[in-house]
């Protein structure tokens, strides 16, 4: 446990000063805040259509799920996935952390580790970002709708499902990451990945949960058996879910397995 500790310290001292560090945190603030400044320069044109609470929050709350679980996550995962074991790749300095008196397989768990708690922030930000502005237009636009309806569980509820349908995507870029040090093959495989995971999703291929790419773009639909039900009773732990934890565990695994017998120069 005390080399797991020692390793994870050691990749947030190593990458706290990246890009894909910094993304967490700036591309949620950046997308939440564009979406809700059209809302404001926007006011009297959708006070128009009178929404009610809840499906005034619906609209908001979709422009973000919809841009950042389609194109802007999937993508975030690859980049994230790629800087956390480029940072090796780069200095050249594999066989000097193996040479570490710390256990190989904590050295490999703390850089996936760190790469979920970047995810997990980057999707927190999100959340909080897309709850907390809502707010602040009802402050500004005092006709908006959007006291009349508290959003938290069903947006906790989304979000969630987020990051755990993009574990089976983190899983496999990170594989991909450790195989290939440069940026084109592992990013090009998630480019591809990406556009044929949303097609097959939207298209509605009903094995379409089985790519890892579609579990986010399937994480964000209402369920058949939730259609007729309150948008608080949407379950979590979906068949894409399910998938995306499974692909995640067993990739996770392989992976530490494929760096234990890479050829460390």
């Amino acid at each position: 446990m005390r080399s797991l500790y020692i390793s994870f310290i050691s990749e947030f001292y190593k990458s706290r000063k990246t890009l894909a560090f910094w993304a967490a945190v700036i591309v949620p603030l950046i997308i939440c805040g564009l979406i809700a400044f059209g809302y404001y320069t926007s006011s009297e044109k959708i006070l128009k259509y009178n929404y009610a609470g809840m499906m005034l929050w619906f609209r908001y709350s979709s422009a973000a799920l919809g841009v950042m679980g389609m194109l802007i996550l999937p993508f975030y995962v690859m980049f994230m996935a790629f800087s956390v074991n480029n940072i090796e790749h780069k200095n050249d300095t594999w066989k000097t952390l193996f040479s570490q008196p710390l256990n190989k397989f904590s050295i490999y768990a703390a850089k996936y580790l760190y790469a979920t708690m970047l995810l997990l922030i980057c999707i927190l930000l999100f959340a909080l970002l897309t709850y907390s502005t809502g707010y602040l237009l009802q402050a500004l636009v005092p006709k908006y709708t959007f006291n009349d309806y508290n959003p938290a569980i069903i947006l906790t509820k989304f979000y969630s499902k987020l990051f755990l349908a993009s574990l089976g995507i983190l899983s496999l870029q990170f594989i991909l990451s450790l195989v290939w040090s440069d940026f084109l093959k592992p990013m090009g495989i998630g480019f591809v990945g990406t556009i044929m995971g949303i097609i097959t999703a939207n298209v509605g291929w009903k094995y379409a949960y089985l790519i890892p790419y579609s579990a986010p773009t399937l994480a964000l639909r209402m369920t058949a058996a939730s259609k007729g039900a309150r948008p608080e009773d949407l379950p979590i732990f979906t068949q894409e879910v399910w998938v995306s934890l499974t692909y995640g565990l067993v990739l996770f695994i392989a992976g530490y397995f494929i760096l234990a017998k890479k050829n460390i120069k």
